[in-house]
């Protein structure tokens, strides 16, 4: 779900936005209810994309732009390799699953 969201809108949604749709979508969570779930939902910590399998197992770049909205890129891709090259960027590993 969370390939699918980013990949089919790049830079369309944030990382909160992603995770919190995902969430609302798997718990059923109606439109009229969305504002009041997504308070609810970041009362408590949550886990960043940097955990997501998508970085972490499936080796996919996750750049976000200035306004913090998001997009894919392929590991071993030219934009990706263009990225990883570029030193204005702050590069950030993908978390560990264990030490």
């Amino acid at each position: 779900m969370q390939f699918e969201l980013i990949h089919d809108y790049p830079y369309e949604y944030t990382s909160d936005d992603v995770l919190f749709t995902i969430w609302a979508v798997r718990n059923h969570v109606v439109e009229a209810e969305m504002d009041a779930a997504r308070t609810a939902f970041f009362s408590r910590g949550q886990a960043c994309l940097r955990s997501s399998p998508l970085a972490k197992t499936y080796g996919w770049g996750i750049h976000h732009d200035e306004d913090s909205r998001i997009a894919l890129y392929a590991r071993g891709s030219d934009a990706y390799d263009d990225l990883k090259a570029d030193p204005s960027l702050r590069h950030v590993k993908a978390m560990r699953s264990s030490k």
